[in-house]
């Protein structure tokens, strides 16, 4: 029992020290760092405990614990999907895809034509 109370109590002293150590100067109330290191040296178990219940500044940032998630009664409801960014009505765009195929094929073909005529010419 001694020996747990021992390691109980360094482990304090330690986790103090550490503590007072990192913390910034305005962190620190009632007494300079160094008097507060000395303090929990020399009494440590009395020291440690004065230095986390008056000592330390608790600017509300203390341990953080996680908060268990809400539970919600009704599922999420589901994403609407962004309208289109083409306005156009789908026989709209398979028209002017069609127009477009055909302007295409024209251009292969006048190609073509061009390439015999030029052929012809040569000969």
């Amino acid at each position: 029992m001694g020996l747990v109370f021992s390691i109980l109590v360094l482990v304090l002293m330690i986790g103090a020290l550490i503590d007072i150590i990192t913390r910034r100067d305005d962190q620190v109330k009632h007494l300079p760092k160094v008097f507060w290191v000395i303090l929990v040296i020399i009494l440590p178990l009395a020291g440690s405990l004065i230095w986390f219940l008056v000592g330390r500044e608790y600017d509300g940032e203390g341990i953080r614990l996680p908060r268990p998630r809400e539970r919600r009664a009704d599922p999420p409801a589901p994403a609407t999907p962004s309208p289109p960014s083409d306005a156009r009505s789908t026989e709209q765009q398979i028209a002017d895809l069609d127009r477009e195929i055909e302007e295409w094929r024209l251009r292969a073909e006048i190609e073509k034509r061009k390439k015999q005529q030029g052929e012809e010419g040569a000969r």
